[in-house]
Parts: structure tokens; C-alpha cells; sequence
């Protein structure tokens, strides 16, 4: 299959390693500008892949457009909706996207999928890809499970068949909502893990807990299934946001604690924002989500505006454990 994937930064480098190594004819695109482009076209390799020599890499966007039967998408969720006007400018009537992103846009708290058919996609031509999963660790050959989700239910059982490997065991998502906001969210929780372990590393069980919970609590009032906050895009990633060294959600919520700054990309960051608005939106407690937007986007001392929101989470009214 004739696979472009569009953004060659840390993830997008990998998506590209991987479908190579699955027989797909590959280009990996980039911006000539950015420093992930050119540390490759230099160097054929970045700090996590070697490029494999049968990968194009090209800073070309037309022709990593029309040549392809297939889009990956891995560039900043925020990015999304400006860059699809530049794919959109070229014919994509017949192409299938797959966006291996996570994210929820600010001041609309649209989900990715949703600002692609606002883009001009059909629903029935994008599919996401999401789950558990560092590339440091998929790059050593150690396997993990990941979710693929589309409203096509057919292209979601075709991408699933021809992406599995030994090295990833995909899933059937059934829950595109809940697949799409339970994947961003981790994000969000993995900062608040991050600024656990520097104030109060016991907490990060009842933050696995209470997390998934006030999650479910979103996705069932945006009418998606709220079990899916339980499953591999939400839960399930816990594990890789919450715990691991290589998570930039996790560093930059630890940074912050510690009154440092973390200068790489967090995607819990406005993802915070989003879903905070989200959360008033649809009239949801999000105590948790707030929490950690308060103290990304709040003034005055970090590791102090740390403790008096971890404060506040514990003064809070008693309430029944699955409350609505």
C-alpha cells in the first residue's frame, strides 16, 4: 500500500519505521524548516528510529499527498485544523486518512476526527489510532496493545488486519468518542501524575481511579459509551503517561512542581483548556481536569500553586464513589 505520513517528529518517525517494516511503499513528509525534518534528511535517523532505507523522506507536500493511497496524520492536535487547509488544497477525494494523534482543540473542544470533516473529509474515509505505547520501547521489540476506531466499520476492521504484527496487537474500537476523548485525557492525567511524584507519590492510585472515573463522567454526556474510559485509549495508556520516564506529559507536570519548564511538546497542556471547556459545556464535574488547568495556566509560584489545588482536591465534598 502507498502510505504518506505526514509529520516526521518523534511519533510520526516511528509510524513511518513501522508501516515500512509492515511491506507498505512509505513517504515520510515534513516541513523543510522544523529541526525534526532536517536532523533526518542529514542524518537518515532522530533520537528514537533509524530510517529504513525504502522510506522516502520529502518536505514535498504535493507529492506526498497524491501519491498516496492512504494519510497517516501525526503532527500537534492544536496544528490540525490550519494544516488540513493546506491538504485539502490538493485532490483527496480518494484518499483514507488515519490520524495517529491525541488531543481536543481549544476554544471549540472539537475532536480530531471532527475537524477533519469540518475539513472537507468524509467520516467514512478517517479513521484514528491510539493506545499504550512509547516508541523507545516498540523499538527494542517490546510489544504493547493499541485500539484503531473509525465510523466505517469496514475500514476499521481493514486497517486493524493489515497494521497487527507481533509487535502490536490492535483492537477493534467501538466507541469513537470515547476512543478520541479518552486518548486526549490521558495526557491531561499524566501531568497531574507528573506533579504527584514530586509532592505526594502515593496518590497516583486513587489518580488512576478518580481520572478514569471523571473521564467516563465526560464521554457518556457527549453520548459516547462511558466504558471506553476504561479501555486501551484511556485507561489502558495509563500505564505509559502516568508511570514511564518518557513521557513529556508526565516531565512536564514534574518540571512544574518544581518550578522548572519543560521546552517539548505537552499535549495535556491544551488539552486542560479543552476539556475544562468541555466540561462546561455539557455540565460535568471535571475537579481533576481543573486542577491541572489551574496550575498550567495560573500565575505566581509553580510548586506552591501545585499543593494548594492538590488542597483543594481534598477539601472538596464527600460524594458517593461513581457519582454522575
Amino acid at each position: 500500500m502507498k502510505i504518506s505520513v505526514l509529520g516526521c517528529g518523534r511519533w510520526g518517525s516511528f509510524i513511518a519505521w513501522y508501516l515500512s517494516r509492515r511491506g507498505n511503499d512509505v513517504y515520510s513528509w515534513g516541513p523543510e524548516d522544523s529541526d525534526s525534518y532536517k536532523i533526518l534528511k542529514e542524518t537518515g535517523k532522530n533520537d528514537y528510529v533509524t530510517l529504513d532505507k525504502n522510506i522516502t523522506l520529502t518536505c514535498d507536500l504535493k507529492e506526498a499527498v497524491e501519491r498516496a493511497e492512504l494519510i497517516v496524520i501525526s503532527i500537534s492536535s492544536q496544528g490540525l485544523r490550519g494544516f488540513m487547509k493546506k491538504v485539502t488544497a490538493f485532490d483527496v477525494s480518494d484518499k483514507i486518512f488515519v490520524l495517529c494523534m491525541k488531543g481536543i482543540e481549544t476554544g471549540t473542544g472539537k475532536r480530531l476526527s471532527e475537524i477533519m470533516v469540518e475539513s472537507g473529509i468524509s467520516p467514512q474515509k478517517i479513521a484514528v489510532w491510539v493506545g499504550p505505547g512509547h516508541i523507545q520501547s516498540f523499538v527494542q521489540g517490546v510489544p504493547n496493545c493499541m485500539v484503531i476506531d473509525s465510523a466505517n466499520e469496514a475500514l476499521k476492521r481493514e486497517l486493524v488486519h493489515s497494521f497487527k504484527s507481533d509487535l502490536i496487537r490492535f483492537y477493534y474500537g467501538n466507541d469513537l468518542i470515547g476512543t478520541e476523548i479518552g486518548a486526549a485525557a490521558k495526557n491531561v492525567m499524566g501531568i497531574a501524575a507528573g506533579i504527584l511524584d514530586v509532592i505526594c507519590v502515593p496518590l497516583k492510585g486513587p489518580l488512576m481511579s478518580r481520572g478514569a472515573r471523571e473521564v467516563a463522567r465526560l464521554i457518556k454526556a457527549m453520548g459516547g459509551n462511558e466504558l471506553s474510559a476504561y479501555g486501551l485509549a484511556h485507561l489502558g495508556d495509563y500505564e505509559t503517561t502516568l508511570f514511564s520516564q518518557y513521557s513529556h506529559n508526565r516531565m512536564y507536570g514534574e518540571m512544574l512542581a518544581r518550578g522548572q519548564r519543560f521546552e517539548k511538546l505537552a499535549e495535556g497542556v491544551a488539552t486542560s483548556e479543552a476539556m475544562r471547556y468541555l466540561g462546561q459545556k455539557y455540565h460535568v464535574d471535571l475537579p481533576i481536569t481543573e486542577a491541572v488547568y489551574n496550575v498550567c495556566y495560573g500565575k505566581g509560584d509553580d510548586e506552591k500553586r501545585c499543593r494548594e489545588e492538590i488542597d483543594k482536591l481534598f477539601s472538596r465534598s464527600t460524594k458517593d464513589e461513581m457519582y454522575e
